[in-house]
């Protein structure tokens, strides 16, 4: 008589009972997975809908723009594109290099003037370091819209309007208290005994900074760069604000002159430029998308 386990079972029931519990396990868990990941590219496909719309309705006429809300136009003009870029007074090929010019220069800046303050706030100790950055970080809870009149004020006196000091120099001198405080977190976690081991060596403060902070602050340099990028690339009040001049216009103003409240409106020209502004951000994030991802989720230490 054969053995059976305490159930009453024979060993070859039990391990055919097993095995098709097994396997009912994984058909219920690739189901699972199928779902999900049905649920995710629809709900993908709707949040990348709005750039899918914008790019095809580059290639569509203007009379099927917003007639015609399907994604793959019923004829493509890919003359919007080329009468887009020469058909305002202005070439487009401007308007990109005078953005190109801000944006390197206010993400240069931001990156240097807000890592020197969150060095100091969070490695240095200095008298009122506390209060100081308190009051950094009350400056998060001002509107732009409340400063905006002062500052307008201010920058006239100087001189200034008209010109691009105003998009510029504020980047120079740590005027973004998210990217400091951004950076501040993420020196901290930072031992404190490499400062140590740096100043029995005789380095100073100084050169601490340079040359073991800032190398091992990458992914904060990078989520700080990708953000204060896309910020100064597709800012549109300032510019308007302080430029007056149409050689001057950055891209975003730029896309305004295709909308004429008065006359007909190029709007296939309009969303043929959107699609190209996107391109130096898009190029820019994957070219340091793990760098930024790092910076996000961990602390840069290994």
């Amino acid at each position: 008589m054969s053995a059976t386990d305490p159930a009453g079972l024979a060993p070859q029931d039990a391990a055919r009972i097993a095995h098709e519990l097994k396997l009912a396990q994984a058909k219920r868990e690739k189901r699972a997975r199928l779902y999900k990941h049905a649920f995710l590219i629809v709900f993908s496909f709707i949040m990348i809908y709005p750039l899918l719309w914008m790019v095809g309705s580059s290639l569509k006429p203007d009379t099927q723009i917003f007639s015609d809300l399907s994604i793959w136009p019923k004829e493509f003009h890919w003359d919007n594109y080329s009468k887009g870029w020469n058909g305002l007074p202005v070439s487009f090929s401007i308007f990109y290099l005078n953005s190109l010019i801000v944006t390197v220069l206010s993400v240069v800046g931001n990156l240097l003037s807000c890592a020197f303050a969150a060095y100091a706030f969070s490695r240095l100790n200095f008298s009122g370091r506390n209060f100081f950055f308190a009051l950094m970080m009350m400056t998060l809870m001002i509107p732009y819209h409340v400063v905006l009149i002062p500052q307008y004020v201010m920058f006239l006196k100087l001189g200034w309007v008209d010109t691009y000091l105003p998009l510029i120099v504020p980047k120079f001198l740590a005027s973004d208290a998210f990217f400091i405080f951004l950076m501040v977190q993420f020196f901290r976690q930072l031992p404190r005994e490499l400062d140590e081991a740096a100043m029995i060596d005789g380095c100073s403060a100084y050169k601490i900074f340079w040359v073991i902070i800032l190398p091992l602050s990458l992914p904060a340099l990078g989520t700080a760069a990708i953000f204060s990028l896309i910020w100064t690339w597709e800012d549109f009040l300032a510019p308007l604000i302080y430029l007056n001049d149409i050689k001057s216009y950055t891209v975003p103003l730029a896309l305004r002159l295709f909308v004429d409240q008065d006359s007909q409106s190029a709007f296939g020209q309009m969303f043929a430029m959107s699609v190209l502004s996107l391109v130096p951000v898009v190029l820019f994030f994957v070219a340091f998308q793990k760098l930024i991802i790092r910076g996000i989720a961990t602390s840069g230490m290994k």
